[in-house]
């Protein structure tokens, strides 16, 4: 709830529903993940998302604002899940058959670290952790960038994890489907005034058939630096590494 750049986005209304139920409702529909949890911060401003979600009836868990590895973790142990599927809450245009392709690619090539990669719209990232790979992860990343955005250290160290990409999608990335500015809530409105019905999840082809059709709404939200986040973390990171 304490984003910097849209306080509160989370629980923002699209459609006459919080963001946060339109993820929810859409993991919900994927058919290879067995249990749900919102994995929140135990700072004050979050208390709205554990009252949403005693209210909708999801799983919730409380954890370090900062160190979401360590959030991850936590979770995972108290949960006693063998993988844990990562996607953020600022993404209500996420898609679940997407996010089922890429789970049952992980367990096909029993792999530790699996996730979507190319060239796919910002919105559809998922990506798939062994609880042994976040564990180790969770002892040994140091850097902020490794605490803060859960999956870097694993990342980094194909030597160490075994891990693998998705490369379904080719020359989407000019897509921005997430949610981090007020023109990216802008967008979105207009794109679930479109597309949302109810009892029914619109997918990507049709997302990507009306901004075919409406090629004007990408105007919205164009020429935002995609992952602001992280390459703010790789500043922290440098800025750490010459400390005295």
């Amino acid at each position: 709830m304490s984003s910097s750049r849209l306080p509160g986005k989370v629980l923002m209304p699209l459609a006459d529903k919080p963001v946060l139920w339109h993820v929810v409702n859409r993991i919900r529909a994927s058919k290879t993940i067995s249990e749900l949890v919102v994995a929140t911060s135990t700072d004050q401003t979050d208390d709205a998302i554990e009252a949403w979600c005693q209210g909708a009836g999801v799983n919730c868990y409380r954890g370090s604002m900062d160190d979401v590895l360590d959030r991850y973790y936590q979770a995972t142990k108290l949960y006693k899940a063998d993988a844990v599927v990562r996607i953020t809450a600022d993404c209500p245009a996420v898609d679940p058959t997407v996010v089922d392709e890429v789970v049952q690619a992980y367990l096909a090539g029993e792999y530790e670290f699996y996730g979507l990669a190319g060239e796919f719209p910002d919105g559809l990232d998922c990506t798939v952790f062994a609880s042994t790979a976040l564990e180790r992860a969770w002892r040994e990343a140091t850097l902020p960038s490794e605490r803060e955005h859960v999956g870097p250290y694993i990342e980094k160290h194909p030597e160490i994890f075994k891990s693998g990409a998705l490369k379904k999608f080719t020359g989407l990335s000019r897509h921005r489907w997430t949610l981090d500015e007020p023109r990216d809530y802008e967008f979105l409105k207009t794109v679930f005034s479109k597309l949302y019905r109810e009892n029914a999840i619109f997918l990507t082809d049709e997302l990507l058939t009306l901004l075919e059709n409406e090629p004007e709404l990408m105007q919205f939200n164009s020429n935002i630096v995609r992952n602001q986040g992280y390459l703010k973390s790789l500043i922290e990171d440098r800025e750490q590494h010459v400390q005295p």
